[in-house]
């Protein structure tokens, strides 16, 4: 991508052949289309949408085109931050389902800073604030998502419930009462897959940490908030120690009767046989709330193609891409002006999931530290307290973690 002697670029291309690390392409001929590459992690039941929407592009611009290679996220984290640090590597890439890890590439100043990506006003604000660092914008929103409350008709018309859940008093009567017969009232995961436990926070009051990084885990309404679902748990009602994937098999398996999820699970479930509603999640204590989740798409400082990739971002946050993922995909448009689309209103799954945007929340965002934050304390805190340790005293030692890697420690 940048200027090397013809040696050292031999060099360079036969050790990525070596290792299967995909580059871009050489400058397009004065004759043919610029080639662009994009990596992507988007590997789950949603690549389709993905790879639809590159088809679209690359059939509608005949002067660029786009080879997006979808690789395990785990991979892109090992081979992206090396690659783009030394000029080398994709045009574009979304480096991580964390929004957080912008922060990290600026470090290294990898990633070019857009100027060119249309009315970025128009796009999920929460998403170009976490995107937004000195004033210039370094991504866009690949994608938002938002979780909701997905629930078993057959299930909660066998125990008599006529209706999900509305508030969170509601929510806990029904876990506990939709649980027997081998069926939980609630599955949720707690590792390996987007957090769920914040929301079950946030709708008592709770929160993990304040606008200055400090922990607020120990506060009384935290602890006394997560202390109804430890009981709820203790009690059968909810599982513990699921994975993401594990929790998904046991919903899809008839055995849950509810799950926090995203609009990327909706067709399995489906497809599963499950007789699925989907709902907003239950108001809590301070009003709606909910989990946001959006995937940064960034370009490389290094590019040779500057204006042809800002060109690809302004077209994949556009009114009519965002059209078409959202129908294919189930995910809310990352535009604020298709709220009144009539075919994404027609789509229940897209309007249940795009109406949670106004009260959506990211995880952690612009804490410093976040990725350890949740590694290192608040993962390893659920999984103490929901196999039987005290949440005061686990809340204490986990809140003084959280302030020594967010710098709030002696403030």
């Amino acid at each position: 991508m940048r200027r090397i002697t013809s040696a050292v670029a031999a060099a360079s291309v036969a050790a990525l052949a070596l290792t299967g690390c995909g580059t871009t392409a050489p400058p397009a001929d004065n004759d043919g289309p610029v080639e662009l590459t994009l990596w992507t992690g988007f590997t789950g039941g949603d690549r389709a949408a993905y790879e639809g929407l590159i088809e679209t592009f690359n059939e509608t611009h005949d002067d660029i085109q786009v080879t997006m290679e979808v690789q395990p996220w785990d991979t892109i984290a090992q081979k992206l931050p090396s690659a783009w640090s030394t000029g080398q590597g994709p045009d574009l890439a979304t480096p991580n389902f964390d929004p957080n890890i912008i922060g990290k590439y600026l470090d290294t100043n990898s990633l070019l800073p857009l100027d060119s990506v249309g009315d970025t006003s128009l796009l999920f604000p929460a998403a170009i604030d976490a995107f937004t660092s000195g004033g210039k914008l370094y991504a866009v929103p690949a994608n938002v998502a938002t979780l909701q409350l997905y629930y078993n008709k057959a299930l909660f018309e066998a125990a008599g419930i006529d209706a999900p859940p509305a508030t969170v008093a509601e929510f806990k009567e029904d876990v506990a009462a939709l649980t027997g017969d081998g069926v939980v009232g609630l599955s949720v995961a707690e590792r390996e897959t987007i957090q769920m436990w914040p929301i079950l926070q946030w709708l008592d009051g709770g929160d993990l940490v304040d606008e200055n990084g400090c922990s607020v885990l120990d506060s009384p309404e935290s602890v006394d908030g997560l202390q109804s679902w430890v009981d709820l748990a203790e009690a059968g009602a909810l599982p513990v120690g699921l994975t993401g994937a594990e929790s998904d098999s046991l919903f899809s398996a008839g055995k849950a009767a509810m799950q926090l999820n995203g609009p990327w699970a909706a067709a399995g479930y489906k497809d599963a046989g499950i007789d699925l509603g989907v709902a907003p999640v239950p108001v809590g204590v301070n009003g709606p709330v909910t989990l946001g989740s959006t995937v940064p798409m960034a370009i490389s400082a290094g590019t040779d193609h500057p204006a042809e990739a800002q060109e690809f971002l302004e077209w994949w946050t556009g009114k009519d891409a965002q059209r078409q993922f959202a129908l294919a995909s189930g995910f809310p448009p990352v535009r604020t002006d298709l709220a009144d689309d009539p075919e994404l209103a027609a789509d229940e799954i897209v309007a249940t999931f795009a109406g949670a945007l106004p009260s959506a929340r990211l995880y952690l965002v612009g804490i410093t530290g976040a990725t350890q934050v949740d590694t290192e304390a608040y993962v390893p805190f659920i999984g103490e307290i929901t196999r039987g340790a005290d949440i005061a005293s686990s809340a204490q030692a986990a809140s003084e973690k959280i302030d020594t890697i967010t710098g709030c420690a002696g403030q």
